[in-house]
């Protein structure tokens, strides 16, 4: 498998060597891989990061609030009386909407590298609910043809599943972002802690108490933590007092030298390339117009979203569809509000599109999310009086 190959060669998926808990490798099967920073980067700590929260919560949310339907190929009608139309369109399980595990799942792929729900069927083999599975109770494995199947763990035991039985969405690769990003994330999260520590020592990173007798040892350390213990923290900025003898010269750092707002925009920028979202959609402004930031949103739509789609659109189709039914039908998100312009250019759009008989009223009516009216079904132009019957 290419992806399989890929996940090797960058060192995510175990090869015969055996590892044992001391070795760096082992850490990554426990989600604790070390960074050149030092730090390990989880699930758990890179959701701390704005950028990354952000990043997540736009990509899952989005998909979740995402209508799909289930088409006829032939005529591109929503076959609503198919069992599969519910689990898609309405809701997953009693307790589920279709939305909420298409959030959660993505969720899952986008913090571990693939979330996975398992189909329950009636008797006959029909489709009837849709279970998500926790990230950490479920495993991939290949026949030796390359067919998949999977080890999910339960309450009692582990059962094996087939591909059919189980919807997988997946990361690129099926490797996480946080995982393949984790030293972007290890030094956004660094830079905060030292941000944080600069500015809870009011801003002074470190001082000189000039003394002009001389000090053992033991009292400069005293005397020095006496004055950090003192004068720091929500003390700093009141007043000290020396002896005659002593003096302090202060040496402080603005955030402006130190590059503090450019070093915290430019790992925003790095986390949004990770998880490949335009940077104006995390609120990373600095660079962003009226035309580019609209551009970004038509590239969010193109460059982000729409490998997620396709791959929402076949496990959908691959679990809950016979391959009889796949080849007349098929499964589409709606991204219309996606992709929608102002006011104005839609209304000359639907207006052109009117005039050269590509929609009839009926079909801009249900674009605008209005209700059908009577003899709006007839393709013809409402700008002209010919008085020539109106093509059909």
């Amino acid at each position: 498998m290419a992806f399989e190959k890929f996940k090797k060669k960058l060192g995510f998926v175990a090869d015969e060597k055996a590892y044992t808990l001391t070795d760096p490798e082992a850490l990554a099967f426990f989600g604790a891989i070390p960074t050149t920073s030092g730090l390990s980067v989880g699930p758990g700590n890179a959701m701390r990061v704005p950028a990354v929260a952000c990043a997540t919560a736009l990509i899952s949310e989005t998909i979740g609030s995402l209508p799909a339907k289930l088409y006829d190929s032939a005529d591109k009608s929503a076959l609503t009386d198919h069992a599969a139309y519910r689990l898609i369109h309405s809701e997953a399980n009693e307790w589920t909407s279709a939305g909420e595990l298409r959030e959660a799942l993505t969720l899952d792929a986008l913090l571990h590298g693939a979330g996975h729900a398992y189909v329950t069927r009636l008797s006959d083999g029909t489709p009837y609910e849709l279970h998500r599975i926790e990230p950490g109770k479920v495993q991939r494995d290949f026949e030796p043809d390359g067919e998949p199947f999977y080890r999910v763990t339960t309450a009692n035991d582990q059962v094996r599943m087939s591909y059919r039985d189980v919807l997988r969405i997946e990361a690129l690769g099926g490797v996480s972002p946080i995982t393949l990003g984790r030293d972007a994330i290890a030094l956004a999260l660094a830079f905060e802690n030292h941000i944080s520590t600069f500015f809870k020592n009011g801003g002074r990173p470190s001082g000189i108490i000039k003394v002009k007798k001389s000090m053992a040892p033991e009292a400069k350390r005293a005397l020095a933590e006496s004055f950090f213990r003192t004068h720091s923290g929500q003390n700093a900025g009141t007043v000290a007092i020396f002896d005659e003898d002593m003096d302090y010269i202060p040496l402080t750092v603005s955030p402006a030298d130190a590059q503090f707002s450019e070093n915290r925009l430019e790992q925003i920028r790095e986390i949004a390339r990770v998880f490949r979202v335009p940077p104006t959609m995390l609120f990373e402004l600095s660079r962003g117009t009226w035309s580019n930031t609209e551009e970004m949103a038509r590239q969010f739509h193109a460059i982000t979203l729409k490998p997620w789609l396709t791959a929402w659109a076949w496990s959908y189709a691959q679990c809950l569809l016979t391959p009889e039914e796949r080849t007349g039908a098929y499964v589409e998100f709606i991204t219309d509000d996606l992709l929608t312009t102002d006011a104005a250019a839609r209304a000359t759009a639907y207006g052109q599109y009117r005039s050269m008989g590509a929609l009839t009223a009926n079909e801009v009516r249900a674009g605008l999310n209005l209700p059908p009216q009577a003899g709006g079904d007839k393709l013809q132009n409402p700008y002209t009086t010919t008085g020539k019957e109106p093509v059909e």
